[in-house]
Order: C-alpha cells, then sequence, then structure tokens
C-alpha cells in the first residue's frame, strides 16, 4: 500500500519543472580576437569576443601558450612538434577529433575550461577538463568552434554594451 503524502508536504509540491542537472547552460560562441605578448613579463594575454556581439574579455595566460597561439595564428610551423602540436596531433592519431573548446567556469579569478572529444564515427564523446590557455591553442588548431558559458561571459566581460553587468548601477552617478 502506498501511504499518500502528509498533510503538511503538499504545499512543498510545487508544479515548477525541475532544472535537468545535466542540462548545458548558456553557452555563447566566441573567437580569438587580440593576443597581447609583453616582452620581459610572464603573463600574456589573449582577449576573446563573442562572434554574434560586442562582448569580449581578457585572459591571462603564459608566455609559451601565448607564443604557440601566435605561431598557430601566424601559421608557423616548428621544425619539430611542440606540445599543442603533439597533443592535437595525438588525438587524430587515436581516431578523435577536438569537435569544440567550452569555457565552463570561473572560480577564485581562474577560468576552467573543457575539450569536447569526439571518434570519427561519432559513437563516444569524451570530455577532458585544461586550461584555457592550452584549449584555445587545442581549438585553433583544430580549427574549431570556442564558446564561453554566458554566466562568466557576463562576470568577465570589459565592454559596455548590451545589458548593464551591475543592474544596480545609476548611470547618472558616474556623469
Amino acid at each position: 500500500m502506498v501511504a499518500p503524502f502528509p498533510s503538511t508536504m503538499a504545499g512543498a509540491i510545487s508544479s515548477t519543472p525541475m532544472k535537468d542537472p545535466l542540462a548545458e547552460p548558456p553557452m555563447i560562441d566566441v573567437a580569438l580576437n587580440r593576443i597581447v605578448i609583453r616582452e620581459g613579463s610572464e603573463q600574456q594575454y589573449i582577449f576573446l569576443r563573442e562572434l554574434a556581439g560586442n562582448r569580449g574579455f581578457p585572459i591571462v595566460i603564459g608566455t609559451s601558450e601565448a607564443c604557440e597561439i601566435r605561431r598557430v595564428v601566424q601559421g608557423i610551423q616548428p621544425e619539430r612538434p611542440l606540445t599543442h602540436q603533439l597533443a592535437y596531433e595525438s588525438i587524430k592519431a587515436l581516431g578523435a577529433e577536438l569537435k569544440r573548446v567550452d569555457i565552463v567556469d570561473l572560480r577564485n579569478n581562474t577560468f576552467f575550461a573543457q575539450l569536447v572529444l569526439q571518434d570519427e564515427r561519432g559513437e563516444r564523446t569524451a570530455i577532458v577538463d585544461a586550461r584555457p590557455s592550452d584549449a584555445v591553442a587545442l581549438a585553433l588548431r583544430a580549427d574549431c568552434p570556442m564558446r564561453v558559458a554566458e554566466s562568466v561571459l557576463e562576470a568577465v566581460r570589459t565592454d559596455t554594451s548590451g545589458p548593464d553587468p551591475d543592474p544596480g548601477a545609476d548611470p547618472a552617478a558616474e556623469e
């Protein structure tokens, strides 16, 4: 016999559909907009910008990753494979493809990214955690899409277009 809900729980039942915990957050397509390499500094920058809008943001990266991204953008082939080229060639040699790169989170001023890999038949998909700098370098080499979670983009955007990132701000107070 199935016991009915106690009357104290009847008010707790909601008709609002439960959010699917496996559902993907809203993602925005982005592209590399700029690379800034500062000689004598360990901190370099890449700027990503949304494809269908004006929002963009910087990511601080290391010198080796910035140089690799610049090599890919400029079409420079080193004599021997470097780390990112080796990783990309290994993915291909195993019969997989880098389908896309997603920047999925920002915690304590640190970005988190994922590589989405798929076998050549499209039967198996693997998601691998990565640093955004490595993920961008691989995405450029694979010529695959890059995306960023809407929530991350809104938290770090450097532009002033679109919805105000601080809806409580009084625009008259800034004049």
